[in-house]
């Protein structure tokens, strides 16, 4: 059998503890008015594959614990650092000032396409609500904007999808 599946410890997964003191991606992931508890433990589930720093649930996103978030993270909640701040803007503003680069994930004139971005130095990224997106008065406080490409006919992806595909992309040019 060439391509067996790999069975569960076989995986070499973390432990809660490990996984604490695991050096992380310099990423952080901003949620901005997300509504879908499903979303937010999607979230963190690809936050914890990717060792991200730290997720900042802003507004009305819900938080953990939650048993609709607890069931697309699968315990992820328990791993990623996260921390809730009624404003987005805050945080961002806070992280400008650490000198974090932030970039809002958005179709907007002068975005840069996810594979052009450049990822070097600490960046914190930020996704909005499933229909509104990002505030524009959130763009406007951060560095710039990174859009994923779409040639599809919604041009639009679920923001669970579109922050795993953001997360594998910086991991990969950071090469973790």
């Amino acid at each position: 059998m060439e391509n067996r599946k790999l069975l569960n410890e076989e995986l070499e997964r973390k432990s809660v503890d490990e996984f604490r003191k695991a050096e992380k991606m310099p990423l952080i992931l901003i949620l901005e008015n997300v509504r879908s508890m499903n979303n937010v433990g999607s979230v963190f589930r690809s936050a914890d594959a990717f060792l991200i720093e730290k997720i900042y649930l802003c507004g009305y996103t819900p938080c953990p614990p939650h048993r609709e978030i607890q069931k697309t993270a699968l315990g992820a909640t328990e791993t990623v650092l996260w921390e809730h701040s009624d404003s987005a803007l805050d945080v961002i503003r806070e992280l400008k000032q650490q000198g974090v680069k932030i970039f809002s994930i958005e179709q907007a004139e002068k975005s840069i396409p996810l594979q052009e971005t450049d990822v070097n130095g600490k960046l914190a990224v930020v996704f909005g609500n499933e229909v509104e997106g990002v505030s524009q008065e959130v763009i406007d406080a951060g560095d710039g904007v990174i859009e994923i490409p779409q040639h599809g006919m919604k041009h639009s992806l679920n923001i669970a999808v579109a922050a795993g595909i953001v997360c594998w992309e910086i991991f990969r040019k950071k090469n973790y």
